[in-house]
């Protein structure tokens, strides 16, 4: 199929929109949707103009995005096929190359960020998820009221994270209500850095002190496990998930599976007690109150004689007001969590990334909430 521009027809400037005298023509191809099950191609001699301010520019196609080799409809086609394949599953259904998809996937991105209004979140989730082994992270900013990822950067530096607070306005910043994240120091200070009254702000919810205090009782066990193997003990192998689940979904053959394994492996059981106590402790109203629980569980877990506990106490103790603050304004990092679990399987789909820069733009595709649909694309 051949297109062409009618003779006479004055065309403006594709940067300043002036009217401007044609200079040349040139041909070009984009790949449309298939006609009858068969491949279809665009032509067209675009023309380019010459504007005195900007020279000699090629005009834009109203069925097509700069630079793209493919119609608008037929890259809303694979936007909608990748939300629910990964590039290679559509560039296989589609008969294109990987590289083609994956060139559709990353303007459709930067569409979307580029149509996001700006960013006035009340409530954000700070969290960093897994990139690939050896200890490799990226940081993922959520709005909490919305489960939308606002910012994705490399790292989990003071860096990563604050390349988010420099997209906001001061009256954002002030807008802000409540910062959920780890009790991991880079965040904490550059939070501190931007945010107003930000030991106000700033919460270490229920999930991050369960992650750590189960992560003591791992070690206790471990430490247990080890002790009883030496002399032929080998019940506590395998125990581990045992010790970590909620007394409160329990079976009935897991309950009684539990009060034998806590007569056997006492300090692990002691480890156990101190853990859950302090998951009672997220119901109070008043600060005061809710200080004094958790003053006197911290003294408890320090006398406790039981090192990995100890550790997480004192840690708990040294960040007790950002506990008191996830209590009082009731919030909770739950939704980053399920962010992190939905980024975990985006990145099972493609079988993993190798590129950091293609991991952000899959994050962003699949839960930015973006408009990816091409400039020229209607629903009609």
């Amino acid at each position: 199929m051949v297109i062409g521009v009618k003779t006479g027809t004055r065309l403006g400037c594709p940067t300043c929109g002036e009217p401007c005298p044609g200079y040349d023509t040139r041909r070009r191809c984009w790949r449309h949707l298939d006609t009858c099950q068969f491949k279809t191609i665009l032509e067209a001699d675009v023309p380019r103009v010459e504007c005195p301010t900007h020279g000699v520019l090629q005009i834009e196609v109203p069925w097509a995005e700069p630079g793209s080799g493919f119609t608008a409809l037929m890259e809303a086609l694979v936007i909608d096929w990748l939300k629910e394949a990964s590039i290679l599953a559509v560039a296989r259904l589609m008969d294109l190359t990987w590289d083609e998809v994956d060139g559709i996937m990353q303007r459709a991105v930067r569409r979307g960020l580029a149509r996001r209004p700006g960013l006035e979140p009340e409530r954000i989730g700070v969290d960093e998820t897994s990139f690939q082994k050896r200890h490799e992270y990226v940081t993922v900013v959520t709005d909490l009221d919305t489960s939308k990822v606002l910012y994705v950067a490399d790292d989990r530096s003071k860096d990563s994270l604050q390349g988010f607070f420099d997209e906001l306005e001061p009256a954002d910043l002030l807008r802000l209500k409540v910062v959920s994240m780890d009790m991991w120091g880079a965040y904490i200070s550059v939070v501190e850095h931007n945010v107003h009254r930000a030991e106000e702000k700033i919460c270490f919810d229920k999930f991050h002190v369960a992650k750590h205090l189960g992560d003591a009782v791992d070690r206790v066990r471990r430490q247990e496990q080890r002790e009883q193997a030496r002399d032929g003990d080998r019940s506590l192998v395998g125990t581990k998930y045992k010790w970590l689940r909620n007394p409160e979904q329990m079976t009935e053959d897991a309950s009684h599976f539990f009060e034998r394994m806590k007569r056997i492996a006492l300090r692990t059981a002691r480890a156990w007690a101190i853990k859950e106590h302090a998951m009672c402790l997220w119901h109070y109203a008043s600060r005061g109150w809710a200080r004094k629980a958790w003053r006197t569980w911290i003294s408890w877990a320090i006398r406790s004689r039981l090192e990995p506990v100890r550790r997480v106490a004192r840690m708990i103790r040294d960040h007790l007001e950002g506990i008191l603050n996830a209590i009082v304004l009731r919030a909770t990092n739950a939704g980053a969590e399920s962010v992190n679990a939905k980024i975990q399987r985006v990145k099972r789909m493609a079988c993993g990334f190798r590129n950091r820069e293609r991991f952000r733009n899959a994050i962003y595709f699949h839960l930015g909430g973006l408009d990816l649909r091409p400039a020229t694309h209607t629903d009609s």
